[in-house]
């Protein structure tokens, strides 16, 4: 049997083939593999932002909303609360927030909040999760007669000012988070947008 000359060119054009042929199937094996790290559309949906209309939130009410999986307290704080707050620095463990990470840069105040009278914030305690309960009432008998209101969790018992501050010598080593939020409309909190433009 006679040896058959090798045709470089063939060779070339068969290799360089088989590269592209290959080449395109990884790129078709990879579409499916790299599109099931996109989130879901229920993913997508949970943390969608949460419009709350605080159109007829009286004063002193509350409002829980979810967002993220995550209660939101909305409170529409009365003119009195939010004077009292500095009052309580000395009996708190963060009274500057000076911790960054617990509320955006617009709620770096005394009062944590875009509007001093609407505080938003993530109603999670600090300490394990719990839901922390709204207390408003000022001297009740079960927290005392220093108590001017705020947040109690039941769990383990941190308390919280009205400005989601903890005070000190509690479980809680933070302060309540405050999530982004817009103002959409005078009546409408944007829960979860960090700029106006959204």
């Amino acid at each position: 049997m006679a040896d058959v000359p090798v045709n470089p060119g063939r060779r070339r054009f068969l290799t360089g083939s088989a590269i592209a042929v290959g080449a395109v199937g990884a790129g078709f094996a990879t579409v499916p593999f790299l599109s099931s790290f996109e989130p879901s559309a229920r993913a997508e949906a949970a943390g969608a932002p949460v419009d709350v209309n605080i159109g007829k939130l009286a004063e002193g009410q509350m409002v829980t909303v979810a967002w993220r999986g995550q209660p939101i307290f909305v409170v529409h704080r009365t003119d009195k609360m939010v004077e009292m707050l500095p009052s309580l620095d000395s009996q708190l463990l963060d009274p500057n927030s000076a911790v960054a990470s617990q509320q955006p840069k617009f709620a770096d105040n005394f009062f944590r909040a875009r509007k001093k009278n609407i505080f938003v914030v993530i109603g999670v305690c600090t300490h394990l999760g719990c839901a922390p309960t709204y207390r408003p009432e000022v001297a009740p008998k079960d927290l005392g007669p220093d108590w001017k209101g705020g947040f109690f969790c039941p769990c383990h018992g941190s308390k919280y000012d009205l400005a989601g501050r903890v005070y000190k010598s509690m479980p809680a080593p933070l302060n309540l988070l405050v999530p982004d939020y817009i103002f959409a409309t005078d009546d409408i909190v944007r829960i979860g947008v960090a700029e106006k433009k959204a």
